[in-house]
């Protein structure tokens, strides 16, 4: 097979399975490394043992790049694939089936891990529909947030991968921070132009009860706005440790949400799973639309849609709510009619 692809593929189960982000990096380096040479010198350099000499490639990937060109799946992907037959989470098999897209992910553009291309292919081979590219904005330097013109190259970018026609079709988006202010950090009309608008809380999440209601509200009742992300900003378990969610009042924010048809999100990664599951059942009291989203920083992540399904599906939240179950069309008019 493909030595670019097997190695990629095996980023890809390792992400998935939540690896360790250096042993990931390895066969995306040694991917990228290789990559410019094209299959016919890769595979002559590995014969001769030439490549075990390049910056990048390592004695595991090496193996696994000579057992691809000797026309063979290698052994340690065959094993990641055996594995990952293995769904990720035991519930919600039905409303996961009925996931059509994902409308949060990262790339390398700001704090992501992999190309715009890795996590389109990744969404094609996991069948989604559509995937909306929501990389951070200005205001959280920390994550490379893009400024204005960055975003604006970045249009090009998503335009020119939907020209080629492939089966996930890349929606423009952002995750832009609700200020302090309540205000949105991008000029409206640049997000007047984006087909989705993730708004979240990035900073001062220990501010007080109603210092952090009336920040969010000002998110929630921008027009621009149409996901509300991560709403408690909490952590649970993970590298990063863990973090108590944000104090404010869940009823007034659900209810602007229901008002402003602003969907509630339900994160999917597994140190986050927020909203907790109390607060999604005042969301769906308060009559608020959902979306299951990923939240992936790396293609492998993409998967973590069966998380978030196994969370909605054990609060009962009926699929016609949940806008990543809608077909493209659907909800590119609900988005743009708000």
């Amino acid at each position: 097979m493909d030595a670019v692809a097997a190695l990629n593929e095996i980023a890809f189960w390792l992400e998935r399975g939540r690896a360790a982000t250096f042993k990931v990096q390895a066969f995306r380096k040694a991917a990228a490394a290789i990559n410019p040479l094209g299959p016919d010198e890769v595979a002559l350099r590995a014969r001769t043992g030439r490549l075990k000499a390049m910056k990048g490639i390592g004695d595991r990937t090496y193996a696994v790049i000579r057992e691809a060109v000797d026309g063979q799946v290698p052994g340690y992907l065959a094993d990641l694939r055996e594995k990952g037959t293995q769904p990720l989470a035991s519930g919600g098999a039905d409303l996961r089936a009925a996931l059509r897209g994902d409308l949060h992910s990262h790339s390398e553009w700001s704090d992501g891990g992999s190309p715009i291309e890795l996590m389109v292919a990744a969404a094609e081979v996991l069948g989604r529909e559509y995937l909306a590219l929501t990389d951070h904005s200005p205001n959280l330097t920390i994550a490379n947030g893009l400024s204005a013109e960055r975003l604006v190259d970045q249009l090009d970018v998503v335009a020119g991968i939907n020209s080629n026609g492939g089966a996930t079709r890349l929606l423009t988006g952002i995750e832009v921070d609700i200020l302090e202010s309540g205000e949105l950090d991008q000029e409206p009309e640049l997000l007047d132009r984006l087909d989705i608008v993730v708004a979240s809380v990035h900073s001062k999440l220990r501010a007080d009860r109603k210092t952090m209601t009336t920040r969010m509200l000002g998110g929630i009742q921008d027009p621009q706005t149409n996901i509300l992300g991560h709403c408690t900003g909490r952590l649970v378990e993970g590298s990063r440790g863990t973090r108590p969610p944000s104090d404010f009042d869940a009823k007034e924010v659900f209810a602007a949400c229901a008002e402003h048809d602003v969907a509630v999100e339900i994160n999917s990664r597994p140190e986050r799973q927020d909203p907790p599951d109390a607060l999604i059942q005042l969301a769906l009291e308060a009559g608020c639309l959902f979306s299951i989203d990923s939240d992936a920083h790396a293609p492998g992540q993409l998967d973590f849609l069966q998380y978030g399904a196994e969370r909605a599906a054990r609060n009962n939240v009926p699929p016609e709510r949940i806008i990543t179950t809608w077909p493209v069309d659907k909800l590119l008019a609900w988005a743009g009619g708000q």
